[in-house]
């Protein structure tokens, strides 16, 4: 799972909180920050609290030297700050938070009722303004944030008009974060993938009829998404701030 080539230690001491950590790009991320010396504040719905301890336990084999696991709906403001203070009993300190919990919906516009559109918003979305509140009422300079957005707030497609939003309005907030971080330390950056192998792709129906066709190089690993995830969490990015890097694969250009 680690690469050999790693920067071994680069979060050697440093405290990581990564929500929708139970699969896909989630796990992937907690398991490369796990092999790079972070302990990790693992972040989850309680329906996927079984996927998160085989997530937990493949964490700790990587090398993460502690792991706390919790149950948490991002779209509830309490159960963020209940996060939040946890991590700072546990750890006294959260130097990075990744927000990458998610999910799409497949409707056209007229179809989605305006409960629907909320629900989209506030897990893809007001997730994420959650959890940088607290990074910013808690972190302590040097930190990071680093939101996980989606091509989807360039370029998109039909039937997922509340999560292209949504994802736009997460590259916004990390312009906004980096703006208002800045005076106290704090980096703000997210990552904006294109087709990724998971299960929120291949749950597509355009993906699953064959409608929508992407190259097999045009098609990412989790892994490779948590890669640009932890260099923009590092030391490495420190001259970086309020920018959206695109990582799929040469994808936008061609859409």
């Amino acid at each position: 799972m680690v690469d050999a080539e790693i920067k071994k230690g680069r979060f050697q001491n440093k405290v990581v909180i990564v929500t929708g950590a139970a699969g896909g790009i989630g796990a992937a991320t907690a398991r490369r920050f796990a092999g790079e010396g972070a302990a990790l504040v693992l972040v989850d719905l309680a329906a996927a609290a079984g996927k998160r301890d085989a997530v937990t336990e493949a964490c700790r084999a990587d090398g993460a030297p502690d792991i706390l696991s919790l149950d948490c709906d991002v779209s509830r403001d309490g159960d963020v700050a209940a996060v939040a203070k946890a991590a700072m009993a546990r750890f006294g300190h959260i130097d990075v938070v990744v927000n990458v919990a998610g999910y799409m919906a497949f409707k056209s516009i007229r179809d989605f009722s305006g409960e629907e559109w909320r629900r989209l918003m506030d897990v893809n979305f007001m997730g994420a303004v959650y959890f940088t509140q607290e990074a910013l009422r808690v972190m302590q300079p040097g930190g990071a944030i680093v939101n996980v957005a989606s091509i989807h707030a360039f370029q998109t497609t039909a039937f997922v008009a509340p999560y292209a939003a949504a994802k736009a309005a997460m590259a916004s907030l990390t312009r906004s974060t980096a703006i208002e971080g800045k005076a106290l330390g704090i980096r703000a950056n997210a990552v904006a993938p294109g087709a990724v192998d998971t299960q929120m792709f291949w749950a597509s129906p355009n993906i699953a009829s064959g409608e929508e066709k992407v190259p097999d190089n045009m098609l990412g690993r989790p892994e490779d998404i948590a890669a640009v995830v932890a260099f923009l969490a590092s030391t490495d990015a420190a001259f970086m701030t309020g920018a959206t890097v695109t990582a799929d694969g040469g994808r936008l250009s061609t859409l």
